[in-house]
Protein backbone atom coordinates (compact mmCIF):
# COMPACT_ATOMS: atom_id res chain seq x y z
CA UNK A 1 0.00 0.00 0.00
CA UNK A 2 1.39 3.45 -1.24
CA UNK A 3 -0.03 6.86 0.35
CA UNK A 4 0.01 9.60 -2.73
CA UNK A 5 -1.50 12.49 -4.31
CA UNK A 6 -3.76 12.14 -6.94
CA UNK A 7 -3.65 15.44 -9.81
CA UNK A 8 -6.70 15.76 -11.13
CA UNK A 9 -6.84 18.10 -14.13
CA UNK A 10 -10.64 19.52 -16.40
CA UNK A 11 -10.54 21.66 -18.86
CA UNK A 12 -6.90 19.97 -20.54
CA UNK A 13 -9.49 17.05 -21.18
CA UNK A 14 -11.63 18.99 -23.33
CA UNK A 15 -8.29 19.26 -25.93
CA UNK A 16 -8.17 17.40 -28.86
CA UNK A 17 -4.59 16.27 -30.92
CA UNK A 18 -2.23 18.60 -28.59
CA UNK A 19 -3.92 17.22 -25.22
CA UNK A 20 -0.57 15.67 -24.17
CA UNK A 21 1.33 19.30 -24.69
CA UNK A 22 -0.97 20.31 -21.97
CA UNK A 23 -0.29 17.40 -19.59
CA UNK A 24 3.17 17.21 -20.40
CA UNK A 25 3.26 21.37 -19.11
CA UNK A 26 1.44 20.49 -16.56
CA UNK A 27 3.71 17.79 -15.16
CA UNK A 28 6.63 20.30 -15.94
CA UNK A 29 4.82 22.86 -13.68
CA UNK A 30 4.43 20.30 -11.18
CA UNK A 31 7.87 19.17 -10.78
CA UNK A 32 8.66 23.26 -10.66
CA UNK A 33 6.28 23.56 -7.43
CA UNK A 34 8.05 20.64 -6.04
CA UNK A 35 11.18 21.69 -6.39
CA UNK A 36 12.27 22.00 -2.56
CA UNK A 37 10.55 18.92 -2.00
CA UNK A 38 11.62 15.27 -2.40
CA UNK A 39 9.07 13.81 -4.34
CA UNK A 40 8.39 11.68 -7.69
CA UNK A 41 5.43 11.95 -10.00
CA UNK A 42 4.15 9.91 -12.86
CA UNK A 43 1.26 10.01 -15.48
CA UNK A 44 -1.52 7.53 -15.65
CA UNK A 45 -4.52 7.48 -18.27
CA UNK A 46 -6.31 10.71 -17.17
CA UNK A 47 -4.33 11.80 -13.95
CA UNK A 48 -0.99 12.63 -12.68
CA UNK A 49 0.62 11.14 -9.53
CA UNK A 50 2.97 12.36 -6.69
CA UNK A 51 4.56 10.00 -4.78
CA UNK A 52 7.42 8.92 -2.87
CA UNK A 53 7.11 12.45 -0.27
CA UNK A 54 8.00 12.82 2.95
CA UNK A 55 4.64 12.62 4.94
CA UNK A 56 5.77 15.01 7.13
CA UNK A 57 5.70 17.70 4.41
CA UNK A 58 2.08 16.68 2.61
CA UNK A 59 0.41 19.71 3.66
CA UNK A 60 3.10 22.32 2.57
CA UNK A 61 3.19 20.10 -0.70
CA UNK A 62 -0.59 20.48 -1.39
CA UNK A 63 -0.41 24.09 -0.30
CA UNK A 64 2.80 24.53 -3.42
CA UNK A 65 0.06 22.24 -5.55
CA UNK A 66 -2.54 24.44 -4.68
CA UNK A 67 -1.04 27.71 -6.72
CA UNK A 68 -0.45 25.29 -9.99
CA UNK A 69 -2.85 26.42 -12.71
CA UNK A 70 -4.20 23.75 -14.63
CA UNK A 71 -5.28 21.72 -11.30
CA UNK A 72 -8.46 20.65 -10.30
CA UNK A 73 -8.37 18.80 -7.50
CA UNK A 74 -5.77 17.28 -5.16
CA UNK A 75 -6.59 14.30 -4.18
CA UNK A 76 -5.03 11.93 -1.19
CA UNK A 77 -5.06 8.34 -2.14
CA UNK A 78 -4.03 4.85 -1.75
CA UNK A 79 -2.81 2.65 -4.40
CA UNK A 80 -2.74 -1.09 -3.59
CA UNK A 81 -2.92 -4.45 -5.24
CA UNK A 82 -6.31 -5.13 -7.04
CA UNK A 83 -7.80 -7.26 -4.95
CA UNK A 84 -10.26 -7.14 -2.02
CA UNK A 85 -8.55 -7.63 1.01
CA UNK A 86 -6.03 -5.19 -0.37
CA UNK A 87 -8.62 -2.44 -1.29
CA UNK A 88 -10.65 -3.04 1.95
CA UNK A 89 -6.63 -2.31 4.18
CA UNK A 90 -6.56 0.93 2.13
CA UNK A 91 -10.08 1.66 3.07
CA UNK A 92 -9.45 1.66 6.93
CA UNK A 93 -6.23 3.35 6.85
CA UNK A 94 -8.31 6.27 5.29
CA UNK A 95 -10.88 6.18 7.62
CA UNK A 96 -8.67 5.60 10.63
CA UNK A 97 -8.88 8.98 11.98
CA UNK A 98 -12.56 10.10 10.94
CA UNK A 99 -14.57 8.59 13.93
CA UNK A 100 -17.41 10.27 14.29
CA UNK A 101 -18.05 10.96 10.70
CA UNK A 102 -20.63 9.48 8.36
CA UNK A 103 -19.29 8.29 4.88
CA UNK A 104 -20.12 6.68 1.48
CA UNK A 105 -18.32 4.29 -1.10
CA UNK A 106 -18.47 4.88 -4.32
CA UNK A 107 -16.56 2.51 -6.90
CA UNK A 108 -15.55 2.12 -10.36
CA UNK A 109 -14.06 -0.61 -11.94
CA UNK A 110 -12.62 0.00 -15.65
CA UNK A 111 -10.74 -3.43 -14.85
CA UNK A 112 -13.80 -5.31 -15.89
CA UNK A 113 -11.76 -8.94 -15.09
CA UNK A 114 -12.28 -7.75 -11.43
CA UNK A 115 -14.40 -9.95 -9.45
CA UNK A 116 -16.76 -7.82 -7.92
CA UNK A 117 -18.93 -5.07 -9.78
CA UNK A 118 -18.74 -1.53 -8.80
CA UNK A 119 -22.22 -1.55 -6.35
CA UNK A 120 -20.22 -5.02 -4.80
CA UNK A 121 -16.99 -3.49 -3.98
CA UNK A 122 -18.90 -0.64 -2.76
CA UNK A 123 -21.06 -2.84 -0.30
CA UNK A 124 -18.25 -4.97 0.85
CA UNK A 125 -16.14 -2.03 1.54
CA UNK A 126 -18.82 -0.32 3.51
CA UNK A 127 -19.32 -3.42 5.29
CA UNK A 128 -15.80 -4.18 6.21
CA UNK A 129 -15.55 -0.23 7.41
CA UNK A 130 -18.68 -0.76 9.85
CA UNK A 131 -17.53 -3.74 11.69
CA UNK A 132 -13.92 -2.44 11.97
CA UNK A 133 -14.27 1.48 13.36
CA UNK A 134 -16.26 2.81 15.90
CA UNK A 135 -18.98 5.16 15.88
CA UNK A 136 -19.14 5.93 11.79
CA UNK A 137 -22.36 5.97 9.93
CA UNK A 138 -23.26 5.48 6.43
CA UNK A 139 -24.92 8.70 5.00
CA UNK A 140 -25.07 8.58 0.95
CA UNK A 141 -26.70 11.35 0.63
CA UNK A 142 -24.60 14.05 2.61
CA UNK A 143 -21.51 11.60 3.80
CA UNK A 144 -18.69 13.70 5.62
CA UNK A 145 -16.28 11.37 3.87
CA UNK A 146 -16.82 10.25 0.15
CA UNK A 147 -14.38 7.27 0.01
CA UNK A 148 -14.09 6.40 -3.76
CA UNK A 149 -12.42 3.01 -4.85
CA UNK A 150 -11.37 2.56 -8.59
CA UNK A 151 -10.16 -0.29 -10.24
CA UNK A 152 -7.95 -0.09 -12.65
CA UNK A 153 -4.56 -2.47 -13.40
CA UNK A 154 -3.84 -1.46 -9.53
CA UNK A 155 -6.16 -0.54 -6.96
CA UNK A 156 -7.32 3.08 -5.45
CA UNK A 157 -8.84 4.07 -2.67
CA UNK A 158 -9.31 8.44 -2.53
CA UNK A 159 -10.61 9.80 0.31
CA UNK A 160 -10.10 13.11 0.87
CA UNK A 161 -10.19 15.78 -1.97
CA UNK A 162 -8.67 19.91 -2.14
CA UNK A 163 -9.95 22.05 -4.70
CA UNK A 164 -7.15 23.76 -6.53
CA UNK A 165 -7.24 26.95 -8.99
CA UNK A 166 -8.56 25.13 -12.07
CA UNK A 167 -7.26 27.16 -15.37
CA UNK A 168 -4.44 26.41 -17.91
CA UNK A 169 -1.05 25.43 -17.25
CA UNK A 170 1.24 28.43 -17.28
CA UNK A 171 3.33 28.55 -20.41
CA UNK A 172 0.53 27.29 -22.15
CA UNK A 173 -0.95 30.92 -23.22
CA UNK A 174 2.26 33.08 -24.34
CA UNK A 175 3.78 35.55 -22.92
CA UNK A 176 2.91 38.56 -21.11
CA UNK A 177 4.15 41.44 -19.31
CA UNK A 178 1.94 42.69 -16.69
CA UNK A 179 2.24 46.95 -15.81
CA UNK A 180 2.78 46.10 -12.44
CA UNK A 181 1.49 49.23 -9.83
CA UNK A 182 1.64 48.80 -5.79
CA UNK A 183 -1.99 48.99 -6.33
CA UNK A 184 -4.93 46.31 -5.87
CA UNK A 185 -5.95 45.83 -9.22
CA UNK A 186 -2.68 44.81 -11.67
CA UNK A 187 -1.65 41.94 -9.53
CA UNK A 188 -5.12 40.56 -9.59
CA UNK A 189 -4.85 41.17 -13.57
CA UNK A 190 -1.58 39.28 -13.96
CA UNK A 191 -3.12 36.18 -11.80
CA UNK A 192 -6.00 36.11 -13.74
CA UNK A 193 -3.76 36.11 -17.38
CA UNK A 194 -1.99 33.33 -15.64
CA UNK A 195 -4.92 31.65 -14.64
CA UNK A 196 -5.63 31.05 -18.69
CA UNK A 197 -1.87 29.71 -19.35
CA UNK A 198 0.19 32.82 -19.58
CA UNK A 199 3.89 33.40 -18.75
CA UNK A 200 3.79 36.20 -17.09
CA UNK A 201 6.89 39.08 -16.19
CA UNK A 202 6.15 42.35 -14.47
CA UNK A 203 7.25 46.04 -15.42
CA UNK A 204 7.05 48.52 -12.84
CA UNK A 205 7.68 52.39 -13.51
CA UNK A 206 8.62 54.43 -10.41
CA UNK A 207 9.50 58.09 -10.37
CA UNK A 208 12.43 58.02 -7.56
CA UNK A 209 13.17 60.06 -5.85
CA UNK A 210 9.21 61.58 -5.85
CA UNK A 211 8.45 58.06 -4.83
CA UNK A 212 10.01 56.57 -2.00
CA UNK A 213 12.48 52.66 -2.06
CA UNK A 214 9.22 51.54 0.13
CA UNK A 215 6.84 51.97 -3.17
CA UNK A 216 9.48 49.97 -5.01
CA UNK A 217 9.73 47.28 -2.77
CA UNK A 218 6.03 46.77 -2.05
CA UNK A 219 6.01 45.96 -5.69
CA UNK A 220 8.64 43.70 -5.42
CA UNK A 221 6.38 41.79 -2.90
CA UNK A 222 3.81 41.68 -4.84
CA UNK A 223 5.84 39.99 -7.69
CA UNK A 224 6.94 37.25 -5.04
CA UNK A 225 3.41 36.63 -4.45
CA UNK A 226 2.82 36.54 -8.69
CA UNK A 227 5.71 34.08 -8.50
CA UNK A 228 4.23 31.98 -6.46
CA UNK A 229 1.62 31.14 -9.51
CA UNK A 230 3.53 31.91 -12.48
CA UNK A 231 6.54 29.43 -11.93
CA UNK A 232 9.34 32.42 -11.14
CA UNK A 233 8.57 36.03 -12.48
CA UNK A 234 11.09 38.43 -13.72
CA UNK A 235 10.12 42.60 -12.95
CA UNK A 236 11.51 45.14 -15.16
CA UNK A 237 11.16 48.19 -12.87
CA UNK A 238 11.76 51.70 -15.21
CA UNK A 239 11.99 55.27 -14.05
CA UNK A 240 9.87 57.82 -15.56
CA UNK A 241 11.00 60.82 -13.55
CA UNK A 242 11.97 62.70 -16.61
CA UNK A 243 9.06 61.76 -18.32
CA UNK A 244 7.09 63.33 -15.84
CA UNK A 245 9.07 66.12 -15.43
CA UNK A 246 8.66 67.24 -19.06
CA UNK A 247 4.98 66.30 -19.47
CA UNK A 248 4.44 68.80 -15.84
CA UNK A 249 6.65 71.77 -17.65
CA UNK A 250 5.46 71.48 -21.10
CA UNK A 251 1.76 70.37 -21.60
CA UNK A 252 -1.56 71.34 -20.17
CA UNK A 253 -2.01 69.51 -16.43
CA UNK A 254 -5.00 67.71 -17.52
CA UNK A 255 -3.75 65.86 -19.84
CA UNK A 256 -0.54 64.79 -17.78
CA UNK A 257 -2.52 61.16 -16.85
CA UNK A 258 -3.31 60.32 -20.16
CA UNK A 259 0.22 61.47 -21.96
CA UNK A 260 2.14 59.28 -19.29
CA UNK A 261 0.23 56.10 -19.36
CA UNK A 262 0.83 56.62 -23.56
CA UNK A 263 4.87 56.66 -22.53
CA UNK A 264 4.11 53.42 -20.17
CA UNK A 265 2.90 51.48 -23.14
CA UNK A 266 5.44 52.65 -25.61
CA UNK A 267 8.43 51.94 -23.08
CA UNK A 268 6.79 48.53 -22.80
CA UNK A 269 6.08 47.75 -26.06
CA UNK A 270 9.96 48.24 -26.64
CA UNK A 271 10.64 45.74 -23.92
CA UNK A 272 8.30 43.18 -25.11
CA UNK A 273 9.96 43.45 -28.57
CA UNK A 274 13.40 42.72 -27.14
CA UNK A 275 11.69 39.90 -24.53
CA UNK A 276 9.41 38.53 -26.45
CA UNK A 277 6.29 39.33 -24.56
CA UNK A 278 3.69 38.87 -26.82
CA UNK A 279 0.94 41.05 -25.35
CA UNK A 280 1.39 43.17 -22.15
CA UNK A 281 -1.50 43.43 -19.21
CA UNK A 282 -2.88 46.29 -17.27
CA UNK A 283 -5.62 46.51 -14.56
CA UNK A 284 -7.65 48.93 -15.99
CA UNK A 285 -11.40 49.26 -14.92
CA UNK A 286 -14.34 50.62 -17.05
CA UNK A 287 -14.58 54.37 -15.64
CA UNK A 288 -13.17 53.41 -11.93
CA UNK A 289 -10.84 56.31 -12.75
CA UNK A 290 -10.22 59.37 -14.93
CA UNK A 291 -7.19 57.35 -16.95
CA UNK A 292 -9.99 54.56 -17.75
CA UNK A 293 -12.96 55.71 -19.46
CA UNK A 294 -13.55 54.71 -23.02
CA UNK A 295 -12.03 57.64 -24.36
CA UNK A 296 -8.55 57.66 -22.41
CA UNK A 297 -7.99 53.85 -23.00
CA UNK A 298 -8.48 54.85 -26.75
CA UNK A 299 -5.60 57.45 -26.42
CA UNK A 300 -3.19 55.12 -24.75
CA UNK A 301 -4.47 52.53 -27.07
CA UNK A 302 -3.67 54.54 -29.87
CA UNK A 303 -0.02 54.53 -28.42
CA UNK A 304 0.90 51.14 -29.66
CA UNK A 305 0.46 48.31 -31.77
CA UNK A 306 0.61 45.22 -29.24
CA UNK A 307 -2.52 43.78 -27.92
CA UNK A 308 -3.16 44.88 -24.62
CA UNK A 309 -5.29 43.10 -22.21
CA UNK A 310 -7.50 44.39 -19.39
CA UNK A 311 -8.78 41.43 -17.59
CA UNK A 312 -10.60 43.08 -15.16
CA UNK A 313 -12.21 45.80 -17.82
CA UNK A 314 -15.99 44.92 -16.29
CA UNK A 315 -15.06 43.71 -12.71
CA UNK A 316 -16.15 45.32 -9.93
CA UNK A 317 -13.93 46.67 -7.46
CA UNK A 318 -15.69 44.37 -4.78
CA UNK A 319 -14.50 41.62 -6.37
CA UNK A 320 -11.00 42.94 -7.10
CA UNK A 321 -10.38 42.80 -3.91
CA UNK A 322 -12.05 39.52 -3.33
CA UNK A 323 -9.85 38.23 -5.64
CA UNK A 324 -6.53 39.78 -4.14
CA UNK A 325 -7.26 38.81 -0.90
CA UNK A 326 -7.45 35.18 -2.41
CA UNK A 327 -4.02 35.48 -3.78
CA UNK A 328 -2.45 37.28 -0.44
CA UNK A 329 -1.76 40.41 -2.33
CA UNK A 330 -4.24 42.90 -0.99
CA UNK A 331 -2.63 43.85 2.24
CA UNK A 332 0.66 44.15 0.47
CA UNK A 333 -1.29 46.83 -2.09
CA UNK A 334 -2.46 49.00 1.00
CA UNK A 335 0.17 50.16 2.41
CA UNK A 336 0.52 53.43 2.07
CA UNK A 337 3.16 54.09 -0.62
CA UNK A 338 2.47 56.29 -3.41
CA UNK A 339 3.24 55.15 -6.94
CA UNK A 340 4.11 57.19 -10.30
CA UNK A 341 0.30 57.73 -11.34
CA UNK A 342 -0.77 59.11 -7.89
CA UNK A 343 2.07 61.61 -6.88
CA UNK A 344 1.13 64.02 -9.68
CA UNK A 345 -2.49 63.52 -10.02
CA UNK A 346 -4.02 66.85 -11.53
CA UNK A 347 -6.54 68.58 -9.84
CA UNK A 348 -9.20 68.32 -12.97
CA UNK A 349 -8.10 65.13 -15.15
CA UNK A 350 -9.32 65.10 -19.04
CA UNK A 351 -12.00 62.14 -18.51
CA UNK A 352 -13.19 62.31 -22.08
CA UNK A 353 -10.03 63.19 -24.11
CA UNK A 354 -9.59 63.07 -27.52
CA UNK A 355 -6.75 61.79 -29.51
CA UNK A 356 -6.25 65.11 -31.36
CA UNK A 357 -5.38 66.75 -28.40
CA UNK A 358 -3.44 64.15 -26.78
CA UNK A 359 -1.19 64.50 -30.00
CA UNK A 360 -1.10 68.00 -29.88
CA UNK A 361 0.47 68.16 -26.54
CA UNK A 362 2.79 65.25 -26.97
CA UNK A 363 4.02 67.33 -29.52
CA UNK A 364 5.55 69.25 -27.34
CA UNK A 365 7.46 66.78 -25.92
CA UNK A 366 10.82 64.42 -27.90
CA UNK A 367 9.31 61.68 -27.36
CA UNK A 368 11.29 59.34 -28.91
CA UNK A 369 14.15 60.74 -26.76
CA UNK A 370 11.97 60.21 -23.46
CA UNK A 371 11.47 56.73 -24.02
CA UNK A 372 15.33 56.18 -24.86
CA UNK A 373 16.11 57.51 -21.89
CA UNK A 374 14.03 55.92 -19.88
CA UNK A 375 14.65 52.20 -21.38
CA UNK A 376 18.26 53.02 -20.30
CA UNK A 377 17.20 53.20 -16.64
CA UNK A 378 15.71 49.13 -16.47
CA UNK A 379 16.62 47.44 -14.02
CA UNK A 380 15.66 43.52 -13.75
CA UNK A 381 14.67 41.48 -10.30
CA UNK A 382 14.54 37.72 -11.09
CA UNK A 383 12.05 36.54 -8.04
Amino acid sequence: MKKLLLIRYGEINLKGSNRNYFINSLACNIKYALKGFKASIRKIQGRIIVEDYDKDYEDAIVSALKKVFGIVYITKAFETKADMDSVKAASLEAMINKQGLTFKVESKRSNKQFELTSPEISKAVGAHILRNIENVKVNVHEPDVLLTVEIRQNAYVYYENVHCECGLPVGTGGRGAVLLSGGIDSPVAAYLMAKRGMKISGIHFHSYPYTSLNAKQKTVDLAKKLSEYTQGFALYCVSVTKIQENIIKNCRSEYLTVLLRRFMLRIAEKLAQEKGFQALITGESLGQVASQTVESITCTNEAVKIPVFRPLIGTDKVDTVRMACHIDTYDISIKPFEDCCTIFLPRHPAIKPSISKVLAEEKKLDVQNLVDQALQTVEIIKL
